[in-house]
């Protein structure tokens, strides 16, 4: 097992399955615009770089003059619906308890104000000493400044801090910055993709990680 200080997590479809509420979100904002309703699974895949790439992909190039009244009704109703299905992912809570002696990070490219939401609503933003999210910095995921910025801030070494998500930018931003990537690979991410990002660790359930880290 490899021994990490520092523990950075992605969000979405790694901690929480949002993808429901979001997919929800999307759908009603195209209605409200006039437009048909999209397949959970295809709004799904639009995720992963925060909310304006998530619209800009929901609306297509067609349609992309609609944006700023789109990302308004988006904002306002999944502001209002982020905890209707939201729900931990199989193993989260377990994992967070286990590690409870680890500094953890949540870092991700969906909004702060949802992603603290959603972390308070479920009861697990007190297992993390920081949560990171699209409007924390003026970049977002794979910046290695991120990551910098939290080596700087816990004086935790690059061979021992590890970033565990379901994403292609997970995987980017660990190679960005040189720290470890744990792909989890039953998320919201493709898995033949994450497969052929070439991260340092795979695994198919959370639990898993309590095999890999201590």
């Amino acid at each position: 097992m490899k021994n990490v200080d520092l523990m950075i997590f992605d969000f979405d479809g790694t901690l929480v399955s949002t993808g429901t509420d979001l997919a929800c979100a999307v759908n009603y904002t195209l209605q409200q615009l006039g437009f048909g309703f999209k397949r959970e699974e295809e709004i799904i895949s639009y995720v992963g770089d925060g909310v304006k790439k998530l619209i800009e992909r929901a609306l297509g190039n067609d349609h992309l003059h609609c944006y700023p009244e789109a990302i308004k009704i988006f904002s306002s109703y999944y502001g209002e619906h982020l905890l209707d299905n939201a729900v931990l992912c199989p193993g989260a809570k377990e994992i967070l308890k286990y590690f409870e002696h680890k500094k953890k990070v949540i870092l991700t490219n969906k909004r702060y104000n949802f992603t603290m939401a959603i972390s308070q609503g479920l009861g697990i933003d007190k297992y993390f000493v920081e949560i990171i999210g699209d409007g924390s910095f003026p970049y977002k995921k794979p910046d290695k400044r991120l990551v910098d910025n939290l080596l700087e801030k816990y004086g935790t070494e690059k061979g021992k801090t590890v970033i565990i998500g379901d994403g292609i930018n997970d995987i980017t931003l660990a190679k960005n910055s040189g720290i470890l990537s744990c792909s989890y690979l039953n998320g919201l991410g493709k898995r033949e993709d994450l497969l052929a990002a070439d991260a340092d660790y795979y695994c198919e359930n959370l639990w898993e990680i309590c095999s890999l880290f201590c």
